[in-house]
């Protein structure tokens, strides 16, 4: 996966626009078509709880809250560290919201702090490679750098 060329494109999708919301939108999109064999991308926001809440995605539709500290999702947000999961039926806790989803890639969103995770699923056993995780994790850089974190979710 040529992920220097995906950034540049991405840099380009995501300039002059000022809305969370909208680079929030577009980027899961981009990702979900730009990256072979994903299932389902997209975002969840923590409440003033922790807890986690659906934002905007592509995919089928999902869970719309995830507790802090359980499934992929929770766990990637409570450590601060992003996750590849070869395997999630083998992960301890695994919330599945995708019966289909069989690996998944979790990277945690943070600014001046933590606020949410990007999330990206696979229907293919152990999709994501370093690589993958490399080169997501900078695209995620790229968004996060694109406009302020969302307010908190109430």
């Amino acid at each position: 996966m040529d992920y220097e060329l995906l950034e540049a494109q991405l840099r380009e999708l995501l300039s002059g626009e000022s809305s969370h919301l909208a680079n929030a939108a577009n980027f899961a999109a981009f990702i979900y078509h730009e990256i072979p064999e994903v299932s389902w991308a997209g975002f969840y926001y923590a409440d003033e709880t922790g807890e986690l809440v659906l934002g905007p995605f592509q995919g089928r539709p999902a869970c719309t809250r995830l507790p802090k500290g359980r499934g992929v999702c929770g766990t990637a947000f409570a450590q601060g560290v992003t996750l590849v999961v070869d395997d999630v039926d083998a992960f301890p806790n695994h919330i599945a919201c995708d019966a289909a989803a069989r690996s998944e890639l979790v990277v945690p969103l943070a600014a001046s702090k933590p606020y949410g995770v990007f999330d990206v699923d696979s229907t293919r056993l152990a999709r994501f490679s370093a690589e993958d995780r490399d080169g997501i994790e900078r695209l995620v850089h790229v968004f996060i750098h694109s406009v302020a974190p969302p307010p908190r979710q109430t």
